[in-house]
């Protein structure tokens, strides 16, 4: 699979896909606490940090709960225990006033703007300040309508697969394309807050791009770097990571989150991943050609006369490999040499007498 996807905002441009950079999304998510100057000095951190992208989420508790103290409204475990879902939501919404004015900080500093939307109002408000791209959330990929409906707006779709069974995830794909857009990059995820390492299963990532030919990349609920660096060697094309501007700030994400410092480290671990992965090209480059000087090679051990013939005894296999390959050997054991040669020097054709 050799595709792309471009997302243009303003004059930004990016392609995601194969050849290309990883695309790295921090998320915002709720880690502004509700302060606008934390979430303009999150967004520019972001960017300091490496991040090519920064990402919203677009709802407010009405628009994606209700109001009820009834059971299957309340978090029994995990980093939130003890709340309802409408008291998370209301704590960790993105003011909807906020989003264009931050999106053009973002866009002003070169970094791309995008956003998840939980319902049908969220979509067309984002459409209405110029969003380039949306996110499916991981919750949000069983509500095939609210996907119907963001796909049909011809833009690039990232699908989070955290809670997805491989029937979900073909009914998400096949409602874009029913849509005729095919701009999907769908993102493993393991949908825990943390996520435990021994559940990120990243050897899904290239299943996923085989079985769907569609970019594939990582968001990441683990703790650290080592899952993300590890997947893009698998194959992924995007990586996202919450970012929280200090850990000090007491947000609802804080916990599986990466301040600037790590996520620089990050950054720079996925850097040198992508570029560790190289071309499919089995060409040698000069770098290793120089390192095969130090293979094994036929090299003269004893003085050798001219006529004096060539054996065992006077020619080994030895390093460096500035001589015949010594796979060789047998078709010059029992030739006589064309001229003098002193130990030491690595056997040439021209110096045997093939006759």
């Amino acid at each position: 699979m050799k595709k792309t996807i471009t997302i243009k905002q303003n004059k930004l441009k990016v392609s995601i896909g194969y050849n290309s950079p990883t695309f790295i999304i921090a998320e915002l998510s709720a880690n502004h606490n509700q302060s606008f100057d934390i979430a303009v000095d999150t967004i520019k951190a972001a960017k300091e940090s490496g991040a090519d992208a920064i990402k919203f989420q677009t709802y407010t508790a009405d628009t994606i709960t209700i109001d009820s103290n009834k059971k299957y409204f309340q978090i029994n475990k995990g980093p939130w225990k003890g709340k309802s879902l409408y008291q998370l939501y209301k704590e960790s919404f993105t003011p909807w006033d906020w989003q264009p004015k931050l999106k053009k900080i973002a866009n002003d500093i070169g970094l791309i703007c995008f956003s998840s939307p939980f319902d049908n109002t969220a979509v067309d408000f984002l459409e209405s300040i110029g969003m380039p791209a949306y996110k499916v959330a991981s919750a949000e990929i069983t509500d095939l309508p609210l996907i119907k409906y963001i796909a049909s707006k011809g833009k690039p779709i990232f699908i989070s697969t955290g809670i997805a069974t491989l029937e979900d995830i073909n009914a998400a794909v096949d409602t874009c394309r029913e849509e005729k857009n095919n701009q999907i990059i769908l993102l493993k995820c393991t949908s825990a807050y943390p996520a435990p390492i021994e559940e990120a299963n990243l050897r899904l990532i290239p299943d996923l791009a085989q079985r769907f030919n569609l970019i594939v990349g990582l968001s990441d609920h683990t703790l650290g770097a080592s899952v993300p660096i590890a997947a893009v060697a698998l194959g992924a094309n995007v990586v996202e990571k919450h970012f929280i501007l200090d850990k000090s700030i007491n947000s609802p994400d804080t916990l599986f989150s990466l301040d600037p410092t790590e996520f620089k480290c990050m950054v720079d671990g996925v850097r040198e991943s992508e570029k560790s992965l190289g071309e499919l090209d089995y060409k040698i480059s000069d770098v290793v050609r120089d390192g095969r000087n130090f293979s094994r090679s036929l090299f003269v051990v004893k003085d050798i006369k001219k006529g004096e013939v060539f054996s065992m005894a006077n020619i080994r296999s030895i390093r460096p490999g500035y001589g015949i390959f010594p796979k060789h050997i047998k078709e010059i054991i029992g030739k006589k040499a064309l001229k003098d040669l002193d130990r030491g020097t690595p056997l040439k054709w021209e110096f045997v007498n093939l006759k």
